[in-house]
C-alpha cells in the first residue's frame, strides 16, 4: 500500500470488529444507580483507528473497559471481531496515561512480559527468550527509537522513553486489538507530537484495530480515521466523523484550514455537550 495515497474509509466499508448493540452501563442500585453510559449503538470496522473524545466523565474510558472485558453492559450487547464478549479470545493490547513498567524489570524484559503471559507464545517463551522473542523486541525497540536501550532499567528512561517502552509491550504479542487511554496525556507537546508520528507509522504497518480514549483533540484529528464525539453523563455518541485527510500526517498540516476547521467544530461540539458552560477542560487543544 502506498501510505501517501491512503485515505481513511468508513466502518461501514469494511468487516466489523468491534460492535456495540444498545449495551449501557449503570452504576449501583436504587437511589444510588448512577447511569455512566446511555444505550449506545456503535460499529467499528477491521483494521479502522477510532478515538473517543467529549467532557470528562462522558463515558469514553467506560467503553474501552466494555470492550476489553473489564467490564459487562447493564444492558444491550458487546460483541468483538464478530462473537459476544467472552466468547472467542482474541489478543488485546493496552496503554495507559503511566507506562507501569515494573522497575525490577529492564526494559527488554518490561516488553516481553506478554510473551511470558499470553498464548500461543507463553508455550515457547523457556525456549525462544533469549533467541526469537528477543530478536522481536529489539526490533520494536529500535522502531520507536529505542535501539540500544533494552539494558536500562525504567528510572534510567524519560517520561516519553518509557511509554515507548509501554507502546512497545501493548504490541509485542501480535494483538487484534489495541486500546490506548490517554497514553500521552501526560507528557509534553513536543514528546506527545513525536509519539504521534511513531504511532501512526505502527499502525499504517500492521493495520490493527484501535480504539483511542483522549482530551487532545489535535491527537484525536492527527492519529485517528473516525472521531467519535460523546455527550455529558450519561454518556452518548453525538457525532461520528471520518477524518478525511491523507495519511502519512504530519505536525504542518495540523495548521491547515481544514484541520483547524475539524478541531474548531469538534470543540463546539463538546462545549454544547456540556451546556455550553465555558471552557472545554484541560488539555483540550483546538
Amino acid at each position: 500500500m502506498n501510505a501517501q495515497n491512503f485515505i481513511p474509509q468508513h466502518a461501514g466499508s469494511r468487516p466489523a470488529f468491534i460492535e456495540f448493540e444498545h449495551a449501557s452501563i449503570t452504576y449501583g442500585r436504587g437511589d444510588k444507580a448512577v447511569q455512566a453510559l446511555a444505550p449506545t449503538s456503535l460499529r467499528i470496522g477491521e483494521g479502522d483507528f477510532v478515538a473517543l473524545v467529549g467532557p470528562s466523565g462522558c463515558g469514553k474510558s467506560t467503553i474501552l473497559k466494555m470492550v476489553g472485558e473489564l467490564l459487562k453492559p447493564s444492558s444491550g450487547n458487546v460483541f468483538v471481531a464478530g462473537r459476544e464478549i467472552g466468547a472467542t479470545p482474541i489478543r488485546i493490547g493496552m496503554a495507559y496515561q503511566n507506562p507501569t513498567l515494573l522497575p525490577w524489570l529492564n526494559i527488554r524484559d518490561n516488553v516481553m512480559l506478554p510473551l511470558k503471559i499470553v498464548p500461543p507464545f507463553r508455550h515457547d517463551y523457556r525456549a525462544k527468550r533469549k533467541s526469537e522473542f528477543r530478536d522481536r523486541v529489539e526490533t520494536l525497540l529500535a522502531q520507536v527509537g529505542l535501539g540500544g536501550f533494552g539494558d536500562k532499567y525504567p528510572w534510567q528512561l524519560s517520561g516519553g522513553m518509557m511509554q515507548r517502552a509501554n507502546l512497545c509491550r501493548a504490541l509485542i504479542h501480535d494483538p487484534d486489538l489495541l486500546l490506548l487511554d490517554e497514553p500521552f496525556g501526560a507528557l509534553d507537546q513536543f514528546t506527545r507530537e513525536e509519539l504521534w508520528s511513531i504511532m501512526q507509522d505502527l499502525w499504517l504497518s500492521k493495520k490493527l484495530t484501535v480504539l483511542l480514549v483522549t482530551h487532545d483533540l489535535k491527537e484525536a484529528a492527527y492519529l485517528a480515521n473516525r472521531i467519535c464525539v460523546m455527550s455529558a453523563r450519561p454518556g452518548r455518541i453525538l457525532d461520528d466523523s471520518l477524518v478525511d485527510m491523507p495519511r502519512p500526517r504530519t505536525i504542518e498540516m495540523t495548521f491547515e484550514p481544514a484541520f483547524v476547521a475539524l478541531n474548531q467544530r469538534l470543540r463546539a461540539m463538546i462545549v454544547d455537550a456540556r451546556g455550553g458552560a465555558g471552557i472545554v477542560n484541560a488539555p483540550i487543544h483546538a
